[in-house]
């Protein structure tokens, strides 16, 4: 029989059983569906993630306390004090750092911040006045606190949007006072809607003098973070460098292996996260994959109740002429095309979710969520869906095609 033929048939078959055939693909659909969700979901918040490391800008150097690979361990380090103001002093010097164009120590911290009756939930910054060139800050209302307040431990905060809009409820918040902790300060600026910038989001923030953060709220005298911005591009390796062979002087450090802090540029921070979100994406579609498998074994299941229903069928086929080949070869088609089918309609309903979900964490969210159809994991599914359908289809195939013509027709 020409293939032509046994496609045919094949198509008879499975739209003789409508339902049956529908329910048959259901598990492919779902796999291929999750597979198509996950793929294009774990690519979409892969480029956000990126894009927002790249915020940070090219030529920004991160210096963090403690060692942060190693285990559990040394990830504790990072909470450690081994950033001090003797740090800060040395890599300022130019002689040691000679290609260091700014440098701004931070701390971090979260906690309460009350106006009258009012309380929101906020992330404390403490940093210098560059963070509005290093992290891209605007002011919307009032201004940025200065150098002398950072000298001066003054008691001034810029507040985020959200912050502004829960705890002032649309009044006037510049010149207020708030409370964080034991402690009232007076707020001097309010940063713009969507005050994002890296992997901060400064809608919920406070941010304050460095100082005055160690001081009034931390109650500390060690750094969190110390950023470092190179001159330029070119500079980046060398000045990682040089920090790092800065701060094992001033540690008294002579084996690497013993670094109390870690340098990281935004490529290194970029590097990782993408390698993070690739291993998380091909582990949630490994686990999707499974339903595959499901799919595979429900649609070899109603392959051989078709097999037992279709037994006078397959006796008066093989009496009119039909070979063991034959009907071997129109039961793997109806197999293989159930699954193909179920791929493509996953395919098609993953993609279509994948895009209405882009659009609601775009507009619900705030977030620069770009909507990404991978088409790899697409035709990947495809062929993986079409090969389920001919393994799972072999054995129901087999015992079909080995059906004595004789027997068959006697079959009720």
């Amino acid at each position: 029989m020409k293939l032509k033929h046994s496609v045919q048939t094949a198509l008879t078959g499975l739209t003789t059983h409508k339902s049956r055939s529908a329910l048959t693909i259901l598990g492919v659909v779902i796999g291929i569906t999750s597979i198509i969700l996950v793929m294009s979901l774990g690519q979409g918040a892969q480029n956000l993630i990126l894009s927002q490391v790249n915020g940070l800008g090219a030529t920004t150097i991160a210096v963090i306390p403690g060692k942060i690979s190693g285990g559990p361990s040394s990830a504790a380090q990072t909470l450690s004090d081994s950033l001090k103001d003797s740090d800060l002093t040395a890599l300022e010097t130019k002689a040691n750092v000679p290609y260091a164009k700014e440098v701004m120590p931070m701390v971090l911290s979260g906690g309460n911040a009350v106006y009258g009756n009012q309380v929101y939930q906020v992330s404390l910054y403490g940093g210098g006045t560059l963070m509005t060139s290093i992290m891209n800050i605007t002011v919307g209302e009032g201004n940025f606190f200065s150098d002398d307040d950072v000298l001066s431990k003054s008691q001034v905060v810029v507040i985020g949007y959200k912050v502004k809009d829960h705890l002032f409820d649309g009044d006037e918040a510049i010149g207020q006072k708030i409370r964080i902790g034991n402690n009232t300060f007076k707020v001097i600026g309010v940063l713009p809607q969507k005050g994002q910038s890296g992997l901060v989001n400064f809608d919920d923030a406070v941010i304050m003098p460095y100082t005055t953060a160690q001081t009034y709220v931390l109650g500390i005298n060690y750094f969190n973070r110390i950023i470092v911005e190179a001159d330029t591009q070119d500079h980046i390796n060398a000045t990682a460098a040089d920090i790092t062979n800065t701060l094992r002087s001033d540690h008294n450090i002579t084996d690497p292996s013993q670094d109390d802090f870690s340098v990281e540029t935004s490529a290194d921070i970029a590097s990782t996260l993408d390698t993070v979100t690739s291993a998380l994406t091909a582990f949630l579609a490994a686990v999707a994959a499974i339903s595959l498998v499901v799919g595979g074994i429900g649609i070899m299941n109603i392959m051989l109740v078709s097999v037992t229903e279709r037994t006078r069928e397959i006796g008066l086929r093989k009496a009119l002429g039909a070979c063991d080949h034959d009907i071997l070869t129109q039961f793997l088609l109806e197999a293989v095309m159930l699954t193909a089918t179920g791929g493509l309609i996953g395919i098609l309903l993953g993609g279509f979710l994948s895009y209405v979900i882009s659009i609601i964490l775009t507009s619900a969210l705030s977030l620069s969520w770009t909507f990404i159809f991978p088409w790899n994991a697409a035709a990947l599914g495809l062929v993986v869906a079409s090969l389920v359908g001919l393994v799972f289809g072999i054995y129901p195939a087999r015992q079909a095609s080995r059906k004595s013509p004789m027997e068959a027709l006697r079959y009720e």
